[in-house]
């Protein structure tokens, strides 16, 4: 008999010290005091005392030692947790990344095997890990977040709590010493937690956060009518392109379909470096559950748009040619254009698109 799949969810926060890991604990307490059998999986207590006080009679599960170069590291035990089989697992950190030597890459991995074995979790991020946002991310705080967790993870959660606070009572219990010690405070001040970075981060948490509750209020399968087509091409920015359509194709209930063209319609006659670069491209796309396809053709434009009119998809997404010539007749993005009149082209240029 197949396990029920646990239930996910996800204490949703737009910067450290908003309170996520403080509120999935008294969660936490509560369902232990009704007697739920709740164990901690994972916790990154950074110092915070009132945090590490609301762990207070719960049962941790010991961490697993990872050796890796000439130091020891340590992880949620995964294996520990299954034979321990708990109700209930609290798990910090969610889109972490374990060291090397570890059996999976990612920490949401290790949750999905607990999820797959029958275990509930509680487990925390912020908002700028979320793959689809890494562009937007990086123009609001000038970081490029490396460690993303893809949207389609976060998509399967039961529920999403935000835990909110505005950036300026942020901001007070940064200095007050609350979030980090002084000398790593002042930093942050410098740094991340301007007021105007915060202010950015949490409108993206808040409109993530709505597009949960608008996908959860929805009775029953909605037919997916939309559909966007992106080009996949060896330029580096295909994969912001990507997110980008993601992006758009999560908000339109849209299936997005990811689309190379290629003689004969495989990649081994390709030089070595743009045929990984395409096969990166490709993969990134199947992590975020887009339909990849390697169309035969010689001709881009008319084999893309033609793929798009077939499937009757609404959107093109395109990247912007880093020389744009709008006047140069053979510019593979205006050949596009012309062909697509029936259908919407979206040229991705930086922060905002260019539509046609």
């Amino acid at each position: 008999m197949q396990e029920e799949r646990g239930k996910l969810r996800i204490y949703l926060g737009y910067a450290a010290g908003v309170g996520k890991t403080y509120q999935m604990l008294e969660e936490a307490q509560d369902l232990k005091t009704r007697g739920i059998d709740i164990v901690i999986g994972y916790f990154e207590p950074h110092g915070r005392k009132d945090t590490i006080a609301k762990t207070e009679g719960l049962e941790f599960v010991p961490r697993k030692k990872v050796q890796y170069r000439e130091s020891v590291f340590e992880e949620m035990d995964t294996n520990a947790i299954l034979n321990r089989r708990p109700r209930v697992c609290v798990v910090d950190e969610y889109p972490h990344t374990n060291v090397p030597g570890s059996e999976r890459v990612k920490r949401w991995e290790d949750v999905e095997i607990l999820l797959a074995a029958g275990i509930d979790v509680l487990a925390t991020m912020n908002i700028q890990h979320l793959e689809s946002l890494n562009d937007q991310v990086g123009h609001i705080t000038g970081i490029r977040v490396r460690e993303t967790i893809p949207d389609w993870v976060v998509e399967r959660a039961d529920e999403v709590v935000m835990v909110d606070v505005t950036p300026r009572a942020l901001l007070n219990r940064l200095q007050r010493g609350v979030v980090y010690g002084p000398e790593k405070a002042e930093r942050a001040l410098q740094n991340f937690f301007r007021e105007s970075t915060l202010v950015g981060l949490r409108e993206l948490a808040l409109r993530q956060t709505a597009h949960e509750v608008e996908k959860h209020e929805v009775r029953g399968p909605e037919p997916k009518h939309r559909k966007i087509v992106v080009l996949i091409t060896t330029d580096p920015e295909t994969a912001m392109l990507i997110r980008r359509a993601k992006r758009v194709g999560d908000f339109l209930n849209a299936e997005c379909f990811a689309v190379a063209v290629q003689p004969s319609g495989e990649l081994s006659h390709l030089p070595q470096i743009e045929r990984e670069a395409l096969e990166r491209h490709l993969n990134f796309a199947r992590n975020l559950h887009l339909v990849t396809r390697i169309l035969d053709g010689t001709q881009i434009a008319p084999v893309l748009v033609d793929f798009a009119r077939r499937n009757q998809a609404t959107q093109i997404f395109v990247a912007r040619p880093r020389e744009w010539r709008p006047l140069f007749a053979r510019n593979l993005v205006q050949r596009i254009v012309a062909l697509a009149k029936d259908m919407q082209v979206v040229i991705v240029a930086g922060r905002e698109p260019v539509l046609h």
